[in-house]
């Protein structure tokens, strides 16, 4: 993910002063909304460094001390951010506006996302509730064979062990830390809708979904009409995981029809597969020839060595080097004398070239994919960094994380032959495409339900739909709907299994990760026809193509300046997302699967 920091007038994190721009009179003309967003850019990008840093500092050595000086940080910049909101809301009917000062309006009006009513106290409350979340998250331990240890190790842990009975611990000892933020989680939605009411929302969820130019409930729709048409995919997949769990450990644990237990897909919550593909692989195809975990530690790469990899990729498509800055700031491993938040994530946090990344980076597959993920965040910061500030974001925020995505996606044969990790003589051939599919879905997939359903519960839980009472049985029941798994333990209110996922107590919007899963897909077709690639999709890399990447950063320069159809035009050549792109990617793999199925009740 990208830090919530990048942009911000559009989150809850920017240092405030005393005097706010929204305090200041301006005159309800087009001259006077003009005059006004000039002036709320300039504060936004004044302050936004300092505010920058507090919330790194933060995230690299949480204490106490950090905890405090993060919620300060949080509660004046919701001060500022609402206030600014607020007052741009009072040219809501004003005629004759040039396009950039409406589009900037609604972008303070719109963007914020936790916005704490305007009376004394609120934002400061807000921001104190969501710096304790995510702080119990990042010091939030589990257990493993009865031992304390970390969510990020029990992460690798879940996809490496194949003991039902260690993955239901695993499993059930880290969700546990979600149960102390449950009160801090529904008095956080108390006072954000508070907030969202006083800027004209009907809640926070309804201002969440108001930021893709287009109505809120359009955008829903949108999100319907895309998880529709990929679901049969999703269905196919699922119901073959299901026979080649079920063939392993039995009806007792994973029984032949209905959901899947949870704990045993590989990942903590089941939204990513591919730790499990030893156990899915089909017979006589599954070996590819190659782990790219394995490559790696045969060629000594260490965590450092793994991200100049990823740089080389974007520098390949004729990007200039990541400034040094970037290797002297970053935070690439977990430190042994303090607790940090390990989840990825990407920062700028000058807005112009202090890019970095923070990882607790192991030597596997995952964090190889990871990192070429996360760089993609820092390009496409760099890329925007000459627009105006309240520009200095994607196209819409799903943009932002199908950039990396697209380019993990050229993590192909081809380029690890072209970057030396894998010997030309091992290039899988075409008898082994099921196996490489398989593998790339195990990944991509499972992520299309789990992504659509994160924001489907909050919304609900926004709106009222969701009361306090019900938090967890809801969370139960729209994953046993979009996903069809089911917990491998008995839940009941007294849990806060959404609490366990990071970007819930972080209040981090999650339909941005939807989106990526769709636009990724469509990037990388459109990338490798004009890269004119003859040869099936998956097989496809860009890597070296410069002319690509010329195309490619036209479009990451032009920011969040235009709508997101513009800037999906300019490299792919339309105007609408589809899913199209991902069932043309995985077709050969998709008819196999049916083949295999054929005896099977799918569903659940």
């Amino acid at each position: 993910m990208k830090s919530p920091l990048l942009t911000l007038a559009l989150t809850t994190t920017l240092l405030a002063t005393p005097a706010l721009a929204a305090e200041a009179t301006f005159p309800v003309t087009p001259t006077g909304a003009a005059a006004f967003i000039a002036d709320a850019e300039k504060q936004l990008a004044a302050f936004s460094l300092d505010a920058a840093r507090t919330q790194w500092v933060n995230a690299t050595f949480i204490t106490d001390d950090t905890d405090a000086l993060a919620a300060t940080s949080g509660a004046q910049g919701t001060l500022l951010s609402v206030k600014l909101a607020k007052a741009a809301a009072r040219f809501n009917t004003v005629k004759g506006l040039d396009f950039d000062t409406r589009r900037k309006l609604d972008f303070l009006r719109q963007g914020i996302v936790l916005p704490a009513p305007d009376r004394a106290g609120a934002a400061e409350e807000l921001a104190t509730l969501s710096t304790r979340m995510t702080s119990t998250y990042g010091k939030g331990k589990g257990t493993f064979k009865g031992q304390p240890t970390n969510g990020n190790d029990l992460e690798a842990l879940m996809g490496t062990t194949r003991d039902p009975a260690l993955t239901k611990e695993m499993w059930e000892s880290w969700h546990k830390v979600g149960q102390p933020m449950r009160a801090d989680y529904a008095r956080m939605v108390e006072i954000a809708n508070e907030g969202a009411r006083e800027l004209g929302f009907a809640d926070t969820g309804a201002m969440w979904r108001a930021g893709y130019d287009m109505p809120a409930d359009d955008f829903a729709k949108m999100i319907d009409t895309l998880l529709a048409e990929v679901n049969p995919l999703y269905t196919d997949l699922h119901c073959y995981t299901r026979f080649k769990l079920n063939e392993k450990y039995g009806d007792a644990v994973q029984p032949k029809t209905g959901p899947i237990r949870a704990d045993l897909l590989g990942n903590m919550w089941a939204q990513d597969w591919s730790a499990i593909y030893d156990v899915v692989a089909p017979k006589g195809a599954g070996d590819i020839g190659y782990d790219i975990g394995d490559l790696l530690t045969a060629k000594g790469k260490d965590p450092v060595a793994m991200v100049r990899t990823g740089e080389a990729f974007y520098s390949s498509l004729g990007f200039a080097p990541l400034p040094e800055t970037f290797w002297q700031r970053s935070m690439l491993t977990k430190p042994a004398d303090r607790e940090v938040v390990c989840h990825a994530s990407a920062w700028n946090l000058d807005n112009k070239d202090d890019l970095r990344i923070k990882m607790c980076i192991k030597v596997n597959a995952s964090d190889f994919v990871t990192i070429h993920h996360e760089l993609g965040h820092n390009y496409y910061q760099r890329a925007y960094n000459k627009q105006p500030y309240l520009y200095l974001n994607s196209a819409n925020d799903g943009f932002h994380e199908a950039i990396g995505d697209f380019a993990a996606l050229s993590v192909t044969p081809d380029y690890l032959v072209k970057i030396d990790l894998l010997d030309a003589s091992k290039v899988p051939g075409a008898s082994r495409d099921v196996g490489l599919l398989l593998r790339q879905a195990l990944e991509k997939v499972p992520g299309m339900p789990w992504t659509a359903l994160v924001d489907k519960w909050r919304w609900d839980v926004f709106s009222g739909k969701t009361p306090p009472a019900a938090y967890n049985q809801a969370w139960t029941d729209v994953r046993l709907k979009y996903q069809g798994i089911i917990p491998p333990v008995t839940r009941t209110e007294a849990d806060f299994d959404p609490g366990a996922k990071y970007h819930v107590p972080a209040s981090t919007p999650y339909a941005r990760y939807f989106l990526a899963r769709v636009l990724q897909f469509q990037f990388y077709e459109a990338a490798c026809k004009q890269a004119g690639w003859k040869g099936p999709l998956h097989r496809c890399s860009i890597y070296g193509d410069k002319k690509v990447g010329e195309k490619f950063n036209t479009m990451l320069a032009m920011g969040a300046s235009k709508p997101w159809p513009d800037a999906l035009q300019a490299f792919t050549g339309t105007r609408a997302m589809t899913g199209k792109s991902m069932l043309t990617y995985f077709a050969p793999l998709q008819t196999w699967l049916k083949q295999q199925n054929k005896n099977q009740q799918c569903g659940w």
